[in-house]
């Protein structure tokens, strides 16, 4: 069952999502290797396939950087729930193939190791330790598709592959 790793803070910046001296490479591999280094040295060692980060607000600000949601998936993260997101980088996930789930209030709602369960289409949360169900609004279908499909360009890729079937 995957776990939520809280950090009760607002604004944690790309730059500590995957540190700016790792840029110079976008294997997903080596950036999971760094992902939330300096805000968490012991981040990567701890985090599951399919475990949850949980902050506050501005989540992603700064330096508009791919990389950032490339560590965090490369690092096997099920989702980043956060009070809000900073603008470029919620779209940089959804780009990206990458769920990210708003939730007001989600530091007061979910505690660090609690296990989780989430239905992205329902938009639930469902909170094994704490046998609470949490609403979040769910990504509107277009955004869903891009995430399903793994990204803009992988949709884009579908989508033109339709095309081309129908015209035979």
């Amino acid at each position: 069952m995957p776990k939520a790793h809280v950090y009760k803070r607002d604004h944690i910046n790309t730059d500590e999502i995957i540190p700016a001296r790792y840029l110079n490479t976008d294997n997903v591999a080596e950036l999971a290797k760094h992902c939330l280094e300096d805000l968490d040295p012991g981040f990567v060692k701890k985090c599951t396939p399919g475990d949850v980060i949980v902050a506050g607000d501005d989540f992603g600000c700064g330096s508009s950087r791919e990389h950032a949601v490339w560590a965090i998936q490369g690092a096997k993260v099920g989702a980043v729930i956060a009070h809000s997101f900073a603008r470029i980088f919620y779209r940089n996930c959804i780009n990206g193939g990458f769920y990210p789930i708003e939730l007001p209030g989600a530091l007061e709602k979910i505690r660090d190791g609690d296990e989780l369960q989430i239905d992205y289409e329902a938009g639930t949360i469902r909170n094994k330790t704490q046998n609470t169900t949490i609403r979040f609004t769910p990504l509107p279908d277009f955004a869903l598709a891009i995430v399903r499909d793994g990204g803009l360009l992988e949709h884009i890729k579908k989508k033109e592959k339709g095309k081309t079937e129908n015209v035979r």
